[in-house]
Order: C-alpha cells, then sequence, then structure tokens
C-alpha cells in the first residue's frame, strides 16, 4: 500500500509541473546520457499490470471475484499515444479477461485531428459487462461533446453523474460516475466539497443493496465520497503518479486535486482508494520510477 503519509508536494500548477519535471530529468541525465534515455523511451512503454484483491462492503456472493480492469489517462496524441500504442494497450487488458473495464478520464491532451481515429482503438476492448467511463479534466477543453462521440460510437458508456447497475439474479453492484471536477483545466478548481451535493442525490438514488463503487478522475474527492459511507472503492486518475518520482520523496510535483491521495492504494474508513497512475503523459512526456498502469481488481465478498 502506498504510504499516505508520503511527504505532500508542493501545490503547483501544470507549468510548474513540466518546468521541474524537465529540470529534474536534465540533471538526472547529466549523470548519465542513459538516465534521460530511459525515462522518454523505456520506462513510458513499460506498462505494469497490478493486482489488487478487495473486499467490499455490500458485496454479495453472486460478485464475489468479480474481476474489474482501471485504465487511465491514455492523453492520446502524436507523438507518444498513438493508435498502434493503444491498440497495444487493449490487447494487454483483453488478455487479462476482465468482466468490467473502466476508464477514469483524460482520452486526450488536447483535441486533434487524427484523436477519432486514435480512440477507434478502444472499441476492440472485451469484458461481458461492457466499457464504462467518466471524463476527465483535459477532455473537456479538448471538447467534451467530440469526445463523448468518440465513445458512443466505440461502444463505450459514460456515466456522467449517473449510476450504471450490474445485476446477477437478485444480487446488484453498483458503478456511480462523476463529470470531471475542474473541467476548465485552468486556475484553482473548486473545493472538492462544493460537488458533495452531487454526489449525495446520487447516492440517495441507489438502492440499499449491494456494493457501491464510485468513478470520478480527481483522487482528493475520496475525501468526500467516504463520509458518505456508501461506498467500498473510488477509482481515480489525473495524478499520473506525478510521472517522476524521486526515492524518499515521492511525486516531484502534482496538479490540483490529487496532492493527497497521489498513487496507489489508499484506506479511508471502510472505503479503498485507488489512485491508477495513468498510461499516457503530458509533455515532457517523461516517467522515471513511475510506469504506467494497467490495475486488476478481483472484488471479493466477506
Amino acid at each position: 500500500m502506498e504510504d499516505q503519509q508520503e511527504r505532500k508536494p508542493q501545490n503547483m500548477t501544470r507549468r510548474h509541473i513540466l518546468r521541474n519535471t524537465l529540470l529534474t530529468t536534465v540533471g538526472l541525465g547529466a549523470t548519465g546520457a542513459g538516465t534521460i534515455y530511459y525515462s522518454k523511451k523505456i520506462e513510458p512503454a513499460w506498462v505494469e499490470v497490478t493486482y489488487h484483491y478487495l473486499h467490499l462492503p455490500r458485496m454479495t456472493p453472486a460478485f464475489h471475484n468479480y474481476r474489474l480492469v482501471q485504465l487511465s489517462d491514455f492523453h492520446t496524441d502524436d507523438t507518444w499515444m498513438t493508435a498502434e500504442r493503444l491498440a497495444n494497450v487493449v490487447s494487454m487488458t483483453n488478455a487479462l479477461k476482465p468482466d468490467l473495464v473502466v476508464i477514469t478520464g483524460d482520452f486526450v491532451t488536447d483535441y486533434l485531428d487524427s484523436s477519432e481515429d486514435t480512440l477507434k482503438e478502444l472499441g476492440k476492448l472485451k469484458a461481458p459487462d461492457g466499457v464504462l467511463a467518466t471524463l476527465g479534466n483535459h477532455d473537456h477543453p479538448a471538447g467534451a461533446e467530440f469526445i463523448r462521440y468518440c465513445l458512443r460510437t466505440n461502444n463505450i458508456h459514460e456515466l456522467k453523474n449517473a449510476t450504471h447497475t450490474l445485476k446477477r439474479g437478485n444480487d446488484l453492484l453498483h458503478i456511480v460516475g462523476l463529470d470531471d471536477l475542474w473541467p476548465s483545466n485552468r486556475g484553482t478548481p473548486a473545493s472538492i466539497w462544493s460537488h458533495q451535493p452531487l454526489l449525495a442525490d446520487l447516492t440517495a438514488s441507489l438502492p440499499a443493496e449491494g456494493a457501491a463503487i464510485l468513478l470520478v478522475h480527481e483522487p482528493d474527492f475520496a475525501d468526500v465520497t467516504a463520509q458518505s459511507g456508501r461506498y467500498g472503492l473510488q477509482l481515480s486518475g489525473h495524478s499520473h503518479g506525478g510521472q517522476v518520482r524521486i526515492p524518499f520523496h515521492g511525486a516531484l510535483a502534482l496538479p490540483p486535486l490529487c496532492e493527497k491521495y497521489p498513487c496507489g492504494l489508499y484506506q479511508l474508513g471502510t472505503m479503498w482508494q485507488y489512485t491508477n497512475r495513468g498510461l499516457g503523459m503530458v509533455k515532457p512526456q517523461v516517467r522515471l520510477n513511475c510506469r504506467p498502469e494497467i490495475a486488476v481488481f478481483q472484488l471479493l465478498s466477506r
């Protein structure tokens, strides 16, 4: 489990993140040209599959050993996350034989004419219970309706402040999704607590029976989710794990709304929070001690 007392990085803008990441990478490169090559070419392509076995409150025996695979932060572009690389991610995911695939936002970094063709690779994802998604902070400025069109045409069901309930006979498993909490992707985002009424409305509509999982791009919303007492798991992305992680320090810098739960698994009372490191990158497109990730959750009843 990721250390919940990890030293908190400075609260920086995206510009500061890019500047500091580049400076650190260049500094490390000064000790050996191999380091900068590794951080730009090797580690970003070295996808790690992580496995997590979690008991969820209200999980019924009918859903015991349910396999959920989380993907996040593709950041498709013309420089790194191309159609070819995304196709490889899809192939890796299908090989894991998920019951359900969820995607927690940032399908793109910016709008590109090529985005539609690249995202078509996601239409090849295979899971008996389908593919669910929420949008991220980059998806809105790039054109939320365009991204939604790409999702619909590839059989991906967006949960825009909505609930999708899976059934096994009379047993239920609820997947709730929130739209992005920072859709402007600029300035200082609103407090996570300003979104509490929306979550309360969605939660009030849930039946008492069945485990509940929340999908939301920004991980620090977990404090709000946990306080509701209804969710057994929140799945998020957004941080990329920091892209560059320094030993004994953690992430070099992080964007807003992922400073408290930047990477990995956390426990908040009876709820688990998982922050996925994502698969793509923002500029300067380096990863160091922070491999891209596909997360597999084996959900267990008690």
